[in-house]
């Protein structure tokens, strides 16, 4: 039934609204656009209905799925325009869910609760509480800070927030090779293709840079082209301290690094390369796709 009504051909269904002066109301943000222009042919109305564009309502009790066949399912209007508030939840166990949206709340909290454990697509601490049997009473989502959400181009290199997604770093990174020379992007375009064989894309769209790198898994995919960049890790305490450790100073052994009790991963900054400078990406796994590795490697020739 849910997927009837995202489904559904009639666009009024969602916008309650015609085309007028030229303009097409979206169905996706209830906004004027032009997406879909070219489809609409008219707009009637009824008494009871309106129909707009050239698409027959469709009845939820029909299950032929050609008629679908044109069409995609939209994101909620009602979800895409909601303002994030800061959350605190409180669920079984005594377990307890913050959801901060300012990084000095962040801190606030991490100070308060030097032991809580940082989320955002909760793909690794997920699996330790199922599978694990891990117990983390206090849980920080910080998935909606600003500032651990940043991905900008400086003159020296790029900076990335901790809380970045995975695919949404893939798509900064291929807009950057694409924008700079050749030559100062050999680590972007490493990370780059490691990333094409990270996971499946629907763990890529939640999972972020940062809780790859403070996993410290041996087998992590990114980890090794960290260190070979050159990149640096940008450190925030409770009070708003910035230190920078280099990459392969970080990890300290096996799901170690170099995180005090109330600090967090602010950044990372990767710098761009030099003229004949090369950064590779090894990847051995048993599939090609969507695999753990086997042996993973970084590598930089100057």
């Amino acid at each position: 039934d849910a997927f009837r009504v995202f489904a559904k051909t009639d666009n009024s269904a969602y916008t309650n609204s015609c085309p007028t002066n030229g303009e097409f109301i979206c169905p996706s943000s209830g906004k004027p656009c032009s997406c879909g222009e070219s489809k609409v042919l008219n707009c009637e109305g009824s008494v009871g209905h309106t129909t707009c564009g050239e698409h027959r309502p469709v009845s939820y009790s029909e299950i032929d799925g050609t008629i679908y066949k044109d069409k995609e399912l939209i994101f909620p209007p009602e979800l895409v325009l909601r303002n994030n508030l800061p959350l605190k939840l409180r669920g079984f166990g005594g377990i307890t869910w913050y959801r901060p949206l300012q990084l000095k709340h962040l801190l606030d909290l991490k100070s308060l609760y030097p032991a809580a454990k940082l989320i955002v697509g909760n793909t690794e601490v997920g699996i330790e509480i199922n599978f694990k049997s891990a117990q983390y009473p206090i849980l920080i989502s910080v998935m909606h800070v600003p500032e651990l959400n940043v991905l900008s181009i400086k003159e020296n290199g790029l900076e990335i927030g901790s809380s970045v997604r995975l695919s949404r770093l893939q798509e900064f990174l291929k807009e950057v090779i694409e924008k700079r020379e050749i030559h100062e992007t050999a680590s972007c375009r490493a990370i780059s293709e490691q990333l094409k064989w990270f996971a499946g894309k629907q763990v890529k769209n939640v999972a972020s840079v940062g809780g790859n790198i403070c996993t410290a898994s041996p087998i992590s995919d990114l980890n090794p082209l960290w260190m070979a960049s050159r990149a640096d890790f940008n450190i925030v305490d409770s009070e708003g301290n910035i230190r920078t450790v280099h990459a392969k100073d970080f990890f300290l052994g096996y799901r170690k690094v170099d995180l005090a009790q109330g600090e967090i991963l602010h950044s990372i900054f990767l710098p761009w390369n030099m003229h004949f400078e090369f950064v590779k990406e090894f990847k051995q796994s048993h599939r090609r796709e969507d695999d753990i590795a086997l042996v993973n490697a970084g590598m930089r020739v100057y």
